[in-house]
This record gives C-alpha cells, structure tokens and sequence, in this order.
C-alpha cells in the first residue's frame, strides 16, 4: 500500500490512480483540494469532512466522493485507515460521477478493488489486468447507493457560523428561539431563512448534526446510553429509535463492519 500525498500523482498519465494512508486519532486535513475527484474510503474507523456546502460523516466500511476542485477538511475521529482513488475530471465525467460530495455505501467487491488498487504500480498497463481492475472500480463506484450521511451548511455567514458551532457540539437542547437571537434575527425570518438556504427545517437539521455526532463517537467505542442522554435525547430508546428511523437500522448493526 502506497502511503502518500495525493497532489504526488497530479499529474500520472492515468484517469484513475490510488493510494492508502493511515491517520492517528483526532488527526485533522486542513482545507485543501485536489485536481481530481476523490473517492475517500474509511477502510477502519470513522471521518468527517467538511466544505463550504456541509458535513459530512464516513463510518467504517463506507465513502465519500468529492468531486474535483472542492475544498475540503478531514477530521478523523479515532485511528482511521484509508483508501482513496483519484479520479481525472473528464474521467469523473464520462463516468457519470455526482457534481456534488456524497456518501455512498461500498460493496464487498469495491472493498476488494480499494485494496488491490493501491498496490498496483502508478503507470499501470492501461491495456492489462490493471487496467480493467481501474474500469471496473469506476463503474463499481457509480452503481452504488448514497446515504443520508450529511448536515447542509447555510450560505448566510450567521447562519453558517452557527451551524459550524453546533456540529462541534450538537444537542437536540438547543432551542430555534436561542439560534435565532444570535443571528439576530426574528424566529419566523430564521426559520425561512435556515429552510431556503439547507432545505431542511431546524429541527430536523439538528437532529442530523446530532446523530452524525453519534456515529463519531459510537465509532471510537463510547457508550449509546452516555451518547444519547449526552446529546440530549430522553434515554437510550428514544435515541435508537431516532437513528434506526433515519438511518435504516439501530447504531451496533449500522457500525458493524460488513463482511469482506
């Protein structure tokens, strides 16, 4: 496995190229971007990352494409183990990649590409096994499901600088009326306002950032009954419940890892 920077390979010859790196706990990636699109695989652990447009949570066993160009900050929550594959612009394209970042789950057979990728040599025969092992990550990566694994950020500075706040500490406590005063604006014109620039209410808004938060720390190991009552659900029900009905199933089965 190739344990390097992504901007090394800019330049390759080749539409897609991939390289495995692995992170301490808390470790963070300063905003930075890349030429080519990236498919950000959590081969272990859990990450989050963060653009202008939102936050979004990668678990164990899932991804996270970023289109090319977009900048982006990685914080990693526990030790984290990646794979990640780079993809041209016009390789991204013809591919039918999204225009925007998504979380999308990963087959047991684009596990098993992800690894066989990044130790294949960075000038792979085009026309060879290697070659086709690349053609088939690609279409592999768009055949896949996207998960609702994500908290829009506003664009309106306030707002923005708010939301930024509660996704470092997120609490279903947090009262519309409070957000609105340190915006500075009336409840009726933040509640418009947080719909037309996220397209979610508040409300659900938090409830998002507070189960993103959950998969964080259920991730390093810590309790559901601490998670839940500390982010302010009633008791540990009320917050699986919360979880399996967003998210499709309750927090162990959701963070177990999938068979390879």
């Amino acid at each position: 496995m190739r344990n390097t920077r992504a901007d090394a390979y800019e330049n390759t010859p080749r539409d897609v190229v991939a390289t495995g790196n692995d992170y301490p706990p808390h470790y963070v990636l300063p905003a930075h971007s890349h030429r080519r699109g990236q498919l950000l695989y959590a081969s272990t652990g859990v990450l989050t990352t963060i653009t202008s447009e939102g936050s979004w949570v990668v678990p164990p066993r899932r991804a996270l494409w970023i289109p090319p160009g977009i900048a982006h900050e990685v914080h990693m929550g526990g030790p984290v183990s990646t794979r990640s594959a780079y993809v041209t612009p016009a390789a991204a394209e013809a591919a039918g990649l999204p225009a925007h970042c998504q979380v999308i789950s990963v087959s047991p057979l684009l596990h098993q590409l992800l690894h066989e990728a990044v130790d294949l040599p960075v000038e792979y025969d085009l026309d060879g096994r290697d070659g086709r092992v690349m053609a088939l990550l690609l279409d592999e990566i768009r055949r896949m499901p996207v998960l609702p694994l994500s908290a829009p950020l506003p664009h309106e500075k306030r707002l923005a600088a708010l939301c930024r706040e509660l996704l470092e500490q997120p609490s279903l406590e947090v009262k519309i009326d409070d957000m609105a005063r340190r915006a500075g604006m009336s409840r009726r014109h933040f509640t418009r306002t947080f719909r037309e620039e996220t397209g979610m209410s508040f409300t659900a808004w938090r409830q998002q950032a507070c189960l993103l938060a959950a998969l964080t720390r259920l991730g390093n190991g810590e309790s559901i009954t601490h998670v839940a009552v500390d982010l302010g659900y009633g008791n540990p029900s009320a917050f699986t419940a919360a979880f399996r009905r967003v998210l499709g199933a309750a927090p162990s089965r959701y963070l177990a890892t999938p068979a390879a």
